[in-house]
């Protein structure tokens, strides 16, 4: 009775210890403990969302990986000259790829790029913009039944629900808010700009998508996003030219060597 009473509290005792480790960890391989938060943070950069399966997976992968590393500490590879070339390579390049990118980020981009990519662009965002609906059906009869529905005294928004093939539009009552022409097929963009506040077209616009209705429910001057505004995108635009990535590079490289102590 003494003896199992021993082990009855022993028992008790290593689930009170086992418990809080395996709380705070995904997993332990080996006695190598696999936190949680780094569980976590794999499925975050993975852009996939969360579910049970999809966790299960990214701690397989992670378990996975510790037993590699494992392995090839046990088995002396990290001490094998090639191996540890290649890793030494593995790790500037990634060094070389984090300081060129936080170099352009802080300071390789000067106001005067900025301003002229800028200028290339802002004409984009210029122009007339125009709240507007549209419901869009196969057949032109169709479109014309709406049409007489509406002028009758239906409602756009509810028919545009019931009866729109455009799936994105059609659940907000057919609203595809703020538009330029630019960003419309020609059709439609011309049928559009024709339009005033609260007009609907009288005939069906026919474009390569089917019959639309559409109608404006207001009309406002773009606003053009100010040079700070698009920054971000500026860079990203220009850091795409393999011309001008080489060019910021070397500039980079440059100005290292001439702060540097070199004998």
């Amino acid at each position: 009775m003494k003896l199992l009473s021993t082990l009855a509290v022993s028992v008790a005792l290593t689930a009170s210890i086992a418990t809080p480790v395996l709380a705070q960890n995904a997993a332990v391989v080996n006695g190598k403990a696999i936190s949680k938060s780094k569980l976590d943070k794999l499925i975050a950069n993975s852009g996939q969302g969360t579910n049970p399966e999809l966790r299960e997976r990214a701690r397989d992968m992670l378990i996975t990986r510790e037993l590699i590393n494992q392995e090839a500490i046990k088995r002396g590879l990290l001490n094998n000259e090639n191996i540890q070339e290649q890793l030494d390579q593995a790790r500037l390049n990634i060094l070389v790829g984090a300081v060129f990118e936080d170099y352009i980020a802080r300071d390789g981009v000067s106001e005067a790029e900025l301003k002229a990519s800028y200028d290339q662009i802002k004409g984009q965002f210029e122009g007339t913009e125009y709240k507007v609906r549209h419901i869009l059906v196969e057949k032109e009869a169709e479109a014309k039944a709406l049409i007489a529905k509406i002028k009758a005294g239906e409602k756009f928004e509810d028919l545009a629900k019931a009866n729109s093939k455009d799936p994105g539009s059609a659940v907000n009552g057919g609203d595809l808010d703020w538009m330029t022409p630019q960003a419309l097929v020609p059709e439609f963009s011309k049928a559009m700009a024709a339009l005033k506040k609260d007009q609907m077209t009288d005939k069906p616009v026919k474009s390569q998508f089917g019959y639309h209705i559409i109608r404006v429910d207001d009309v406002r001057e773009a606003k053009v996003p100010s040079l700070a505004e698009l920054k971000p995108q500026l860079i990203q635009m220009m850091s795409q030219d393999q011309n001008w990535q080489r060019g910021k590079f070397e500039e980079m490289l440059k100005k290292l060597k001439a702060k540097a102590k070199i004998q």
